[in-house]
């Protein structure tokens, strides 16, 4: 009889794999794979926090520790940067994100046999799970979703509605998508539904952008200490814990740079903190991120510089960057391939990179090691607790 295998790691898709290769789903290091294929449950495996896991797509990590949840997100980020032969000269632990502190989701809406079923999707389907629990979300945001059910089930037909939260300064921003109040009770009704609920804003989007329905004062997100006017389904870092752990790896790493070009700079969570020390070019493709930057910058009398600019089609050249003293990058998850291109042949000698996936990260950053520049530092974050989406920042220096 052929002995028990360990579980030794966890793969990037979070399956548990032994020392021969083999992919066990739903198991922790240290877990046994018994010959009949069965687990025997080690000191990492704990029991899922939430009666939803192993059906909602949300988690894939609740039956890991916080050691197992830890050294899988600094190992993702490790390997990734071992597999382009970067070797960085430090990885510090990751930082994880606590429960229930995510301030965005995108969920779904559907009519299920005559009541609404609302929440993330099940994993590998287009199922909705009915949502009645949820460890991850701000509880303001589960707030909205258990009223929410209650206003669709009193709407007839069917119906699939895509629904973006967001924690703003003002409270709860909810964006439906694919839905439309039907004549006076139902609009009524829903002005009713932000009333109770207490939202900032409520926006409806029928495939032409979101127009708004609801909004008692100006929608802002704070960012560096500056209030910025927050465009419906505008990009914020997952919980303010992570944009806290990204924001102070920047602030540090940057302390000594007098003119920091922040390129990706969405609605300004880099440039604005930045301004405090720094002068700050931010660039960025969203007309109207960047438009809200510029305006908060302007109002609060900041350093910043705003380039509306497409950097995947239009990457600010190496002689554009012959003055600064540094480049931060913060780019989609598809990476920046052709802008960090641009960077590695400027003269640049700091590059902060931020992250939120490990693999174009590494593949990019192939070109800073083959310009001169040594890999200083990658720091870990964990926002999506319980999750395979693993963020990193990282320091490189020629």
């Amino acid at each position: 009889m052929s002995e028990p295998s360990e579980i030794l790691r966890l793969a990037a898709k979070g399956d548990g794999v032994t020392a021969d290769g083999k992919h066990v789903p739903l198991s922790a290091p240290g877990d046994l794979l018994l010959p009949d294929g069965t687990l025997q449950h080690g000191p990492h495996h704990v029991e899922p926090a939430c009666r939803h896991f192993g059906t909602c797509g949300a988690c894939q990590l609740q039956h890991c520790d916080e050691q197992a949840l830890s050294e899988f997100v600094r190992n993702r980020v490790a390997y990734a940067a071992q597999s382009q032969g970067l070797e960085p000269e430090l990885v510090a632990p990751a930082t994880l994100s606590p429960p229930r502190t995510r301030r965005r989701a995108s969920l779904r809406a559907i009519n299920g046999g005559g009541r609404p079923l609302i929440g993330f999707t099940q994993a590998g389907s287009h199922k909705v799970v009915d949502m009645r629990e949820c460890h991850v979300l701000l509880p303001e945001l589960f707030a909205v979703i258990e009223g929410l059910r209650g206003y669709l089930g009193r709407v007839k037909g069917k119906y699939s509605i895509g629904i973006e939260l967001t924690r703003i300064d003002q409270g709860v921003d909810l964006g439906l998508t694919g839905f439309t109040p039907e004549g006076l009770d139902q609009t009524e009704d829903l002005l009713d539904f932000c009333r109770d609920q207490g939202l900032a804003r409520l926006t409806l989007d029928q495939g032409y952008g979101a127009e708004g329905f609801w909004e008692p004062e100006p929608a802002t997100v704070t960012l560096g200490g500056v209030p910025v006017a927050f465009p419906a389904g505008a990009f914020l870092q997952a919980t303010h814990h992570g944009e806290a752990a990204l924001l102070g790896a920047a602030k540090e790493w940057l302390a000594d740079c007098p003119l920091v070009a922040d390129l990706f700079s969405g609605l300004g969570t880099f440039a604005l903190a930045l301004a405090a020390n720094a002068q700050v070019l931010a660039a960025e493709a969203d007309g109207a991120a960047i438009a809200a930057c510029r305006l908060a910058a302007n109002r609060a009398r900041m350093p910043v510089d705003c380039l509306h600019r497409d950097l995947f089609r239009n990457p600010v050249r190496a002689d554009e960057l012959a003055d600064f003293d540094a480049v931060l990058l913060d780019p989609p998850r598809a990476g920046a391939r052709t802008q960090v291109e641009k960077v590695a042949q400027s003269k640049v000698n700091r590059v902060v990179y931020i992250s939120c996936n490990p693999s174009s990260w590494s593949r990019d950053c192939v070109q800073l090691k083959e310009a001169g520049f040594r890999l200083v530092e990658l720091r870990p974050v964990g926002q999506f607790r319980w999750s395979t989406h693993v963020e990193l920042a990282s320091l490189f220096v020629r």
